[in-house]
């Protein structure tokens, strides 16, 4: 404000003003004087702080960094005040968390608990997700309180291997009281979800409309405090893109394959719903190649499965081959009919990595048939149908047909 200002102020130019100016100079030697020297140490601090910030320009970390370890680390004492609640993001280093605890309240700088940490081996294997703390801890109690199982808030649901997405909607729904719905309206455009368009090209002739089946990971999922249909489904899909990538499943299908990746992701599921044990997720995968590619009567998969799957997406019971009419098996109608040329038109279910690599990299054979055989649920693989019926017989007699 002008009010504020010297009253010996004056903003007159020429002789007058210089003569004012000095007069002013004077007065200042005397109050300097008539002080003891104080506002010369005023001044004198004041160069030594802008000499120190003299380096912010262009390197305003750097500088402030220094300043702050000349004068010491800012740090809470204690283990604080009031809760609050933090959400770490998946893949946060420490000096991100760092950052996400000081906008909370939790630590008095950064740099407190960065160096907490740094001075505690185990704060490494902090993890993302969210925890109970309170304000104003010092660093060394919020790396602890980080690392204390107990402070870590756990929302998490498992949805299994070999679920359709329907059967997913209807679990999610049931651990987090959303609609199903809500689930599937989400569901609806898999791209807004993440999924990259490309994915639904193919190699043969038929066109690939975009669904979400294939594309929810079955993993256990740690779920944010208010989470939406579209933030849980989106949540599988990048689990499912990360693991794609870890895996170079697009890469490997292509190069050594060479089919499309959603050729490969529709054969994952087919392995996930017919392999009885791990161990033949990939030899199921390499029958249905050698069917749909090989030297099969028919080039079709022959497969009950397809046929339940239909049987689900449209309201109706599922069934056991048993049970299954000629009607349903042969149903001209259904676009995953046991005699359809060539592969179905999406996955059947959302596999787990297992199958994933069973269907990227499957074992040498030209088996054409398989049939359980052990209540344990092992297969018995046949290049004939002639041994098929051998091992049927086997089946019978371990009472598993």
């Amino acid at each position: 404000m002008i009010d504020d200002l010297d009253p010996d102020f004056d903003t007159d130019r020429g002789e007058k003003g210089r003569h004012r100016r000095g007069y002013v100079r004077k007065r200042q030697r005397e109050r300097t004087r008539s002080s003891g020297g104080g506002r010369g140490k005023t001044v004198l601090a004041l160069l030594l702080t802008l000499t120190l910030l003299g380096g912010l320009g262009g390197g305003a970390f750097y500088g402030f960094e220094r300043i702050q370890s000349l004068l010491g680390t800012p740090d809470y004492d204690g283990s604080g005040t009031e809760a609050v609640t933090v959400e770490i993001p998946e893949g946060a280093p420490i000096a991100a968390i760092a950052v996400t605890l000081y906008e909370a309240g939790v630590v008095k700088s950064t740099k407190a608990f960065v160096e907490a940490a740094e001075e505690n081996d185990q704060s490494k294997s902090i993890q993302p997700g969210q925890y109970e703390l309170r304000r104003q801890m010092s660093g060394e109690y919020a790396v602890a309180a980080m690392l204390d199982p107990k402070n870590r808030i756990v929302n998490g649901i498992t949805v299994p291997e070999g679920r359709t997405a329907k059967s997913i909607y209807k679990l999610l729904a049931e651990e987090t009281e959303i609609p199903v719905e809500e689930f599937e309206a989400a569901a609806k455009d898999p791209l807004a979800l993440g999924v990259p368009e490309w994915w639904f090209t193919r190699t043969d002739d038929r066109t690939a409309e975009p669904s979400i089946e294939g594309f929810l990971f079955p993993d256990t999922y740690e779920l944010p405090a208010e989470p939406t249909a579209e933030s849980i489904l989106a949540l599988m899909v990048e689990r499912f893109l990360t693991v794609a990538e870890e895996l170079e499943f697009v890469d490997r299908v292509q190069n050594e394959r060479q089919i499309a990746p959603y050729e490969a992701l529709i054969v994952a599921s087919l392995a996930q719903a017919e392999a009885g044990t791990p161990e033949d997720l990939g030899k199921v995968a390499r029958v249905a190649y050698n069917r749909v590619y090989g030297d099969f009567q028919c080039n079709c998969l022959e497969m009950d499965v397809t046929v339940n799957y239909y049987l689900e997406l449209t309201g109706q019971e599922t069934k056991t081959s048993a049970e299954m009419t000629q009607d349903e098996l042969l149903d001209t109608e259904s676009p995953y009919r046991r005699k359809l040329e060539g592969l179905i038109p999406t996955p059947i279910n959302n596999p787990g990595q297992l199958a994933m690599e069973g269907a990227m990299d499957p074992p040498p054979g030209k088996w054409l048939f398989f049939v359980a055989i052990n209540k344990e649920g092992e297969s018995a693989f046949a290049e004939t149908y002639d041994e098929h019926l051998r091992n049927e017989a086997k089946a019978r007699e371990a009472g598993v047909i």
